[in-house]
């Protein structure tokens, strides 16, 4: 029987997966205030899109 560890993935917040800005290159996180269009959010803030 396969560990837990091994069949995780990595998802947080209510099951989404993180996501990595292109401009920055950090990871993040899910936010109440893109839960409607959150398959379309790349940049992690307005200051990374603006780049």
């Amino acid at each position: 029987m396969p560990s837990s560890a091994q069949t995780r993935t990595a998802q947080t917040k209510n099951g989404f997966t993180p996501k990595t800005c292109p401009v920055c290159g950090r990871p993040f996180e899910w936010r109440k205030k893109w839960a409607a269009n959150w398959p379309n959010v790349v940049y992690c803030s307005e200051k990374c899109r603006r780049a």
